[in-house]
């Protein structure tokens, strides 16, 4: 399994692309092979203050419930709306359309990793 290289990523399998003070938000190929079929995605609203490790939301999939956790710290700028009536493109674009939310980003970052470090995370799994 490749991992793009120009995103950052957590233990907890969420990716980070930061493009100035904004980073956008999603879950990895990891994580969607790990949860099957994604039914539903809940997400913050716009406006809300995420802080770096904590749950922002939950996708639900035809295996389990799982939260999702914020990578970095900052305000929820926007979120794909896409996924309300089609959370099966998490599963299909994870790093493309199935992207989660987009925050302006505070300073604050958890522990990222990059590809390597992911790839070198997930191997052992």
């Amino acid at each position: 399994m490749e991992f793009p290289k120009d995103l950052s990523y957590t233990k907890d399998h969420e990716w980070a692309r930061v493009e100035g003070d904004t980073v956008t938000i999603g879950i990895t190929a990891f994580a969607v092979d790990q949860l099957g079929d994604i039914t539903m995605v809940d997400l913050p609203g716009v406006g809300d203050e995420l802080k770096a490790g904590d749950a922002f939301g939950v996708v639900e999939s035809v295996k389990s419930v799982s939260d999702l956790y914020a990578p970095i710290s900052g305000k929820v700028l926007e979120i794909n709306g896409q996924l309300e009536d089609a959370p099966e493109l998490v599963n299909d674009e994870p790093y493309g359309g199935g992207w989660l939310i987009k925050v302006k980003r505070s300073g604050d970052d958890g522990e990222l990793l990059d590809a390597a470090a992911y790839s070198a995370l997930v191997a052992a799994e």
